[in-house]
């Protein structure tokens, strides 16, 4: 961990600037990708990494994204979800701040439970260690943005998620 001061910087990735001419990059594949940047230039230990998306919102979105970098995770779209239940009386008996003090305290316990079974005590020593098998995924992908990532089974490659993110953009803005 590097002290905050000169020669420290943060990237935030942010899908918040999404509309009908912007589709976003998967933040999974954003965040590995620049780690893995940051990594072979020599300078990840002087970059924080913060993902702010609407994309994660259970515990496993955000034992990935912390195994491949991000220092920070703000799951906005599950805030605001927890709003909308909130205001639909749908979740009672709670307010906004403690419905996402119990959302936020679930996350961490459910990732400690993931890294505890891995053997991992602290955030600090999973961050970035991408202990995983790629499943699914094209060697080249892998490879390139997955760096040193296991893969025995390969699959398919960025093509096919542009394609994917792509169908999934225009099922939220249809053409009318």
């Amino acid at each position: 961990s590097a002290a905050i001061g000169e020669g420290y910087s943060f990237i935030i990735f942010s899908d918040r600037g999404v509309d009908a001419q912007h589709m976003p990059i998967p933040a999974l594949l954003a965040t590995a990708a620049v780690h893995h940047y940051l990594v072979r230039e020599g300078t990840r230990v002087r970059v924080g990494l913060v993902v702010e998306s609407g994309e994660p919102r259970e515990v496993h979105h955000m034992a990935m994204l912390l195994g491949y970098g991000a220092g920070a995770i703000c799951p906005y779209l599950a805030f605001e979800t927890l709003d909308d239940l909130i205001e639909q009386g749908v979740l009672t008996g709670v307010d906004r701040a403690q419905a996402v003090k119990n959302y936020v305290k679930a996350l961490n316990k459910g990732v400690i439970k993931v890294i505890s079974k891995m053997g991992i005590s602290t955030i600090q020593s999973y961050r970035g260690a991408q202990i995983f098998e790629a499943i699914g995924l094209d060697q080249k992908l892998v490879d390139k943005y997955f760096t040193w990532t296991a893969s025995r089974i390969g699959g398919i490659d960025l093509d096919v998620i542009a394609q994917e993110t792509a169908l999934r953009h225009q099922r939220a803005y249809p053409d009318r």
